[in-house]
């Protein structure tokens, strides 16, 4: 099928991967022979558009086998305890699985931010939309989803729909990871690599500023881990617009503007 005569041709991304979400927050919903999957669940408010969006296609929550998370950070978890009563199996490294099994307040126990918010919110006033957006649509009040799959580093996830290899790539929160799906060529990156952060506004390949990151040292050394990755022509966020071409060339982009 054409992107044009998809039926939502407008959030076609690739071929089988449509980005939904919002302005400020990205997920992904994967069609494989083998069946659909999510990489990240976005926000408990974005349930209807989810829904919405399957139907379209003739399918509903049941449909989707698996939910991949980037990371445990309750803008990408938002929806996993409706797919996990669906049916979907929710994998998430292993070093983040305690914020799922303990609710998105846990976040900030469990993967602490460098730095204080505050100074970007002084700096910037208009950077308070960004949790004042995941405050009104849920991000914090989600159920837990304590029963998850978890993997380890360089994982070939066989039981997943197009068996992505999982990579570590830490810095972000200790469990961030992005999925690799070799043979279609596709990075998800989560917030190890965004190309829009809502505390600084700034737009363009960067890492997540501290006031959301837990360790930019560590994030850095993940961007090494990127580049030695083959075959990657898209990259794909959590934030912002998605990036086609050369991944090293987003890789030194983020490099250089650097921790925030």
């Amino acid at each position: 099928m054409s992107r044009s005569a998809h039926p939502h041709s407008d959030r076609r991304v690739a071929p089988g991967v449509d980005r939904l979400g919002d302005g400020i927050v990205n997920f992904y919903l994967v069609e494989d022979p083998d069946g659909l999957l999510l990489v990240d669940a976005g926000l408990p408010a974005h349930l209807g558009q989810l829904r919405e969006h399957l139907a379209g296609s003739g399918r509903s929550l049941s449909d989707i086998r698996a939910v991949l998370l980037t990371h445990g950070h309750p803008d990408h978890t938002g929806l996993a305890h409706a797919l996990h009563q669906a049916g979907a199996d929710i994998w998430v490294h292993q070093e983040d699985a305690a914020i799922l099994r303990d609710g998105p307040r846990s976040a900030m126990r469990h993967a602490k931010p460098e730095r204080s918010m505050l100074p970007y919110l002084l700096r910037r006033p208009a950077a308070l939309a960004t949790p004042l957006h995941l405050a009104r649509k849920g991000a914090f009040t989600a159920p837990a989803t304590p029963d998850v799959r978890i993997f380890d580093a360089g994982q070939r996830l066989d039981e997943v729909p197009g068996r992505p290899k999982a990579v570590l790539l830490p810095g972000h929160t200790a469990g961030s990871a992005g999925y690799l799906f070799p043979e279609r060529g596709l990075l998800f990156t989560g917030d190890a690599l965004v190309t829009h952060d809502g505390l600084t506004g700034h737009t363009g390949p960067t890492l997540v500023c501290g006031g959301f990151t837990h360790d930019s040292r560590a994030a850095l050394t993940s961007l090494d881990r990127m580049d030695e990755l083959t075959a990657v022509t898209l990259l794909l966020p959590g934030h912002g617009r998605p990036v086609t071409g050369d991944s090293r060339t987003a890789t030194r982009l983020a490099r250089q503007a650097g921790p925030r």
